[in-house]
């Protein structure tokens, strides 16, 4: 009959209790001795990117060098991120410390380190952790060495912790892998972007000319403004993600009160939008949903001048390239507190490159297009991979589901995570 796992304090897993860390006076140019930021802890890990030089001089700092095995937690930072755990794993010589953290060890002969690890990185812990801290700051909370000791540590038996971190170890190779398989797809479509809108490589069957076009004899602006009575829904351009739904923070009566209220600008599908303050970062966007939407006075809106015979995903890849973007930005207007912006009679006269052949145009969009479509279901499937094994470790951590050791018996989550991801 197996037992229930107990509940102990954290102290009694740790062969070293916490222990503040120490702030030193930092250079402006490497010496060889570091201290880590405080962003350096994120999400369980430890950003060994995120360090500062220390003077070489400074003796006191050496007392808070760090070993291999070594956790970290942050002890004052915003309440969303006091307590965020590391483990120091090596990788960076005399790497140290600061004041707003505390190191600890904890005893391999009573709890698994990595099990550890991952139990004080989880959910459960980060409410813990919000209940406990204190400060009269709303930006900064902390909490003391009497609260990291007395953190609730659920303990099952030593077989379990390992079979909980294998089935952690199991998942993060197959999230590394789609993490892999997406920076080989964005750097082939880049490689393609850079072949095929230069016109460097020509596709089957294309061997016209290319010519150079200023973008306003192709598209024109889209004035159209939103009815009062319009029930459109609003949308908004984000860098990350295009044009998506603006709707999940409006419930209909405040859409319509603020569409009566605002000179917001009608989209229609295959419409260019782009945002003139911020297209020197890449905010411009084709809009791929099939009816009308609305978007903020801000953004300009574009469409295919009638009597130009141009494909807009062919155009809208152009206008999006990271070569493009560096143009427009040349063509920034105002200072940083008006926000530089492109001006529309600028970004209107500004020349593209284009082939003479509409069917070339079509080709080339249709292939980076299809990239891009590869690329948006890998991380639909990341996002799903992160989610699945966010649900599935609360489980295991909280002991709502068990795994059972003999005979391994718990499901072999590997293989058929590599074969429905590897892809």
């Amino acid at each position: 009959m197996s037992t229930s796992p107990q509940t102990v304090p954290l102290s009694t897993l740790l062969s070293t209790y916490p222990q503040n860390g120490y702030s030193p006076i930092c250079t402006a140019s490497p010496t060889g001795k570091w201290v880590l930021s405080l962003a350096a802890l994120s999400d369980g890990e430890l950003n060994l990117s995120e360090v500062k030089p220390v003077r070489i001089e400074d003796s006191m700092i050496d007392r808070f060098l760090l070993q291999p095995g070594d956790f970290l937690i942050s002890r004052s930072n915003t309440l969303d991120k006091v307590g965020r755990i590391g483990v120091y794993r090596g990788g960076l010589d005399n790497c140290h410390y600061p004041d707003l953290m505390m190191r600890f060890r904890p005893d391999a002969a009573k709890v698994n380190p990595d099990y550890l690890a991952i139990y004080l990185a989880s959910g459960q812990i980060a409410r813990y952790i919000r209940r406990h801290a204190t400060g009269t700051s709303g930006s900064m909370k902390k909490i003391n060495q009497a609260v990291v000791e007395a953190i609730p540590v659920l303990l099952p038996g030593i077989g379990i912790q390992n079979k909980i971190v294998a089935v952690q170890k199991t998942w993060d190779r197959a999230i590394s892998l789609v993490e892999r398989l997406i920076t080989a797809k964005e750097e082939q479509r880049k490689w393609l972007m850079q072949q095929l809108l230069t016109g460097k490589r020509r596709l089957p069957g294309c061997k016209k000319a290319w010519q150079s076009v200023k973008i306003g004899s192709i598209l024109c602006e889209r004035k159209e403004k939103a009815s009062k009575s319009a029930e459109v829904p609003l949308y908004s351009l984000t860098i990350e993600n295009g044009i998506t739904p603006k709707t999940d923070r409006y419930d209909r009566e405040a859409l319509v009160k603020n569409v009566a209220s605002k000179e917001y600008k009608v989209v229609y599908p295959l419409d260019l939008v782009f945002n003139p303050s911020n297209l020197r970062w890449g905010a411009i966007a084709l809009c791929t949903v099939e009816f009308r939407v609305l978007v903020s006075p801000i953004y300009e809106v574009l469409f295919i001048n009638s009597v130009a015979t141009t494909d807009m995903r062919f155009v809208a890849q152009v206008l999006s390239s990271d070569r493009q973007i560096k143009k427009f930005a040349s063509q920034t207007e105002g200072t940083l507190v008006e926000r530089m912006a492109v001006k529309i009679d600028h970004f209107l006269s500004t020349k593209i490159d284009i082939p003479i052949e509409y069917k070339e145009q079509k080709a080339i969009a249709s292939v980076l297009t299809n990239a891009d479509r590869e690329i948006d279901l890998l991380r639909q499937k990341l996002a799903f991979l992160r989610e699945q094994k966010k649900v599935l470790m609360q489980q295991l951590l909280t002991g709502k589901i068990r795994v059972k050791t003999e005979n391994n018996v718990f499901p072999d989550v590997r293989k058929a995570i590599e074969r429905n991801y590897s892809k």
